[in-house]
């Protein structure tokens, strides 16, 4: 699923740009009003990789740090590794690079048909398949040694409910000695700011100039509504597409009595400082 760069999913979390500079570059706007996380990352999945100014480097680079946090903390190489947020595979794509046996699930099935076809391309292991992280137990066979879900995906469980099932499903797939960690937004920060919009990502694939951003509209339980813009085009004639997500903040005290509810201990957090990637990781084992 999403996070990162000017997104949620993705590169760098910046936040203060004025997206009306952008306003007279936009000829078509096509604008997607529903919010649930599968319908958005369905409408994204043909240009999830857009949010990076280079999705195959912050492949290569986020997998990186994932292998060093999981020789870091765990004692053998784990064996078999779920994604269970994958969206188009950026993280499950660089640790099948780096010999891993990892497996991929994701609520959006367009996310998951894009993730195949980026590993047929690199001829890579990885399978795939529609899962909820709300129905693991259920959806998916087999256990894992570790489990992961990067780039604020967790947080489109809009309420603690939510989280905790999808949590609940995390623990029953994980094996006894495992971990399961990723990454959201630091919501700590963010609830102070409240920021209204993020820093556009601008960059040229295949001749075409792409430039993404969202506007954020934070509502009084915590929660915002993202619309996320993709512009594509030349010559000041941009052809432009708005997705709509949902998000809740919470902070990292909120995430941690819930992975202590679900059966998790050892909570610790990462700080983008201490770990070198962009957003504050998580890392739990069962209790």
């Amino acid at each position: 699923m999403y996070s990162g760069t000017s997104t949620g999913r993705s590169g760098k979390d910046l936040y203060g740009t004025n997206p009306e500079l952008f306003s007279d570059l936009i000829s078509t706007v096509n604008t997607e009003s529903e919010k649930s996380a599968a319908s958005f990352y369905n409408s994204l999945a043909e240009d999830y990789h857009l949010v990076y100014q280079d999705w195959n480097a912050s492949i290569k680079r986020q997998a990186k740090v994932i292998d060093e946090l999981l020789q870091s903390h765990l004692s053998n190489r784990p064996d078999r590794i779920l994604d269970c947020t994958c969206g188009i595979g950026t993280q499950a794509l660089g640790l099948s690079e780096l010999n891993y046996h990892v497996h991929g699930t994701d609520i959006s099935s367009a996310s998951i048909q894009r993730a195949q076809e980026e590993a047929h391309k690199r001829a890579l292991p990885v399978t795939f398949q529609v899962a909820d992280i709300r129905q693991l137990a259920t959806e998916v066979p087999s256990q894992f040694d570790v489990i992961i879900s990067f780039d604020n995906s967790l947080p489109h469980l809009k309420n603690p409910t939510d989280f905790l099932l999808a949590l609940e499903n995390v623990s029953a797939k994980l094996n006894s000695e495992g971990i399961f960690l990723g990454s959201t937004r630091d919501y700590d920060l963010l609830l102070k700011e409240k920021p209204t919009s993020t820093t556009p990502v601008i960059s040229v694939v295949d001749g075409i100039k792409t430039i993404t951003f969202q506007l954020w509209e934070w509502q009084e339980n915590h929660t915002y509504i993202v619309d996320h813009f993709t512009l594509k085009g030349g010559n000041n004639e941009f052809e432009t597409k708005v997705r709509k997500a949902e998000y809740a903040a919470f902070t990292r005290s909120e995430m941690s009595d819930l992975f202590t509810e679900a059966g998790f201990s050892k909570i610790e957090w990462l700080m983008p400082d201490e770990s070198g990637f962009y957003q504050p990781i998580f890392i739990a084992r069962p209790g």
